[in-house]
């Protein structure tokens, strides 16, 4: 039996929705850009979804081959060659991206240690020469300045460093010397132009409270140039690892959402800082490409009620990643291998992919939110919704959204797009035909048809200036909604009523109006 909630919409109410969803996208390291699938997938996101930023890692990575030096007369100079970050980033800005930039991790030639991070092996240690490095930070701005215009660069938020509070991405996570890099990043950047708008810590979970403090202590008492405050979230607890995977359990939404909120009451206790943005530069449910939970239906239906309230506290909240050419802990051995993306390597939907392309469906005025749902409408007064259910545990939890709403009376059409485990569940299928590790041509076309949502279009009439109906959704559905006012149009001697399968339906399946 289906949990029942009623559901009374008046579609004259304004509520509060930031939604910023589709605001910037995540991306594995820079070098990987250069690849084909790479570029394909991301080609097909943008076509669908169409984010505005993007932002990843490894920008001063060796494997960018940006950093170099040379001796002359006994004396070191460093020399600068942008030809793989020019490709990279002339393929971002054709496909309508502007880039995010993340500034690291460490050139091996300008690096004080050896540590790294990763199976592509990022150094993580500070400069062995700050000034070296501000000339680094210079010379690629400049060149961008150079490449791009001005104006264009104007408008790429800039963030110093990933998740230094982390011993494994800052040699020691220590403080101080992530302080110290924050001020001279910074003096680079804004020495280049001062419009450009710049800032940290980046930091996640761990201790980051007192991170969080201490770092606006820090840019408070020294005049420290802080344009906005970065940080990262996670939803899952400890990893069980078990061969290639890792499992985990999820925090509960409003826990998630807590944390967040704690890091916006720390930024609102600083006067000088008080109301200041905060771009949340990566959240998943959990943390580790490794986790199969990227690939199934909970993490859509999970994702789509962060979605919903993210807005509340971040001005930005950037999904990582668009794709799964993504090699933290390696290459994938299986198109579905737990890796964040919301596309698979081979240009399979994931149902998460659908998640963020329903929010793109929104519009400007919502009228109501719940845990469930969110529901807008446009400036001709039709409606567009979207619900979800996610349930962790094992067993069936359907619950069922009985939505009355207030309309003029006269037909409407109402379109339906299901993503759950029965109708959208690639991961599934692929189990179901056998776990192949590299898919056929006949494999993946198969794959890529079962991962399209189930769309239905059903007439609805209105007589007494109120629809009803139902959104039936069982465990991790996800669900899309649209309401549009029509005016049928009659060709003559076309009767529908005589034609097989083409008689007039009234919802059928969720309508309470007849």
């Amino acid at each position: 039996m289906a949990n029942k909630i009623l559901c009374n919409i008046n579609r004259e109410d304004s509520i509060t929705f930031n939604n910023n969803a589709l605001f910037c996208i995540g991306t594995g390291r820079m070098n990987l850009a250069l690849r084909k699938e790479y570029y394909n997938q991301l080609k097909k996101v943008q076509e669908d979804i169409h984010f505005s930023y993007i932002r990843g890692h490894g920008l001063f990575c060796d494997d960018m081959a940006v950093y170099h030096s040379y001796e002359v007369d006994g004396i070191e100079r460093a020399e600068y060659n942008f030809t793989y970050l020019d490709m990279v980033f002339d393929d971002y800005l054709s496909m309508g991206l502007k880039p995010f930039v993340e500034l690291g991790f460490m050139p091996e030639k300008l690096a004080s240690g050896s540590q790294t991070v990763f199976y592509w092996k990022g150094n993580v240690t500070p400069p062995s020469d700050y000034n070296k490095w501000a000339e680094l930070v210079k010379a690629t701005v400049n060149h961008w300045i150079k490449r791009y215009g001005r104006e264009e660069v104007i408008t790429w938020p800039f963030e110093v460093w990933n998740e230094p509070n982390l011993p494994v991405f800052w040699k020691d996570a220590d403080m101080e010397e992530y302080f110290h890099l924050y001020k001279v990043t910074v003096m680079a950047v804004k020495d280049c132009d001062l419009r450009i708008r710049i800032g940290g810590p980046a930091i996640c979970g761990v201790d980051d409270k007192r991170w969080l403090r201490c770092f606006l202590e820090y840019c408070s008492a020294n005049k420290i140039p802080l344009d906005f405050v970065t940080r990262h979230a996670y939803a899952t607890e400890m990893p069980e690892i078990d061969g290639h995977y890792a499992y985990q359990n999820l925090r509960k939404p409003e826990i998630f959402m807590e944390e967040l909120r704690e890091s916006r009451r720390i930024i609102d206790g600083f006067t000088e800082y008080a109301g200041m943005e905060m771009h949340l530069t990566e959240f998943n449910t959990s943390y580790t490409p490794l986790n199969p939970i990227h690939d199934t239906n909970l993490n859509a239906a999970y994702i789509a009620r962060l979605l919903s309230e993210l807005g509340d506290v971040c001005a930005s909240y950037s999904y990582w990643t668009f794709g799964d050419v993504f090699e933290e802990s390696g290459v994938s051995y299986t198109p579905f291998s737990g890796c964040f993306g919301l596309l698979t390597n081979g240009m399979i939907p994931k149902p998460t992919y659908w998640a963020f392309s329903f929010f793109r469906s929104l519009k400007e005025n919502a009228v109501a939110r719940s845990e469930h749902y969110i529901i807008t409408k446009d400036n001709k007064n039709d409606i567009y919704g979207i619900a979800w259910n996610p349930v962790e545990e094992e067993g069936e939890k359907e619950i069922s959204l009985h939505i009355s709403i207030d309309l003029e009376n006269g037909d409407y059409r109402m379109v339906t797009r299901l993503v759950d485990e029965n109708t959208c569940n690639p991961l599934k299928d692929w189990i179901t035909i056998g776990s192949p590790s590299n898919l056929t041509k006949e494999q993946k076309e198969l794959l890529l048809e079962s991962s399209k949502p189930l769309v239905k279009i059903e007439r609805l009439s209105v007589t007494e200036k109120k629809a009803n109906f139902l959104i039936p959704l069982s465990s991790n559905a996800l669900c899309s909604f649209e309401i549009q006012r029509i005016h049928p149009e009659t060709d003559r001697g076309f009767r529908p009523e005589r034609i097989r399968g083409a008689g007039e339906n009234s919802l059928a399946w969720n309508s309470l109006n007849s």
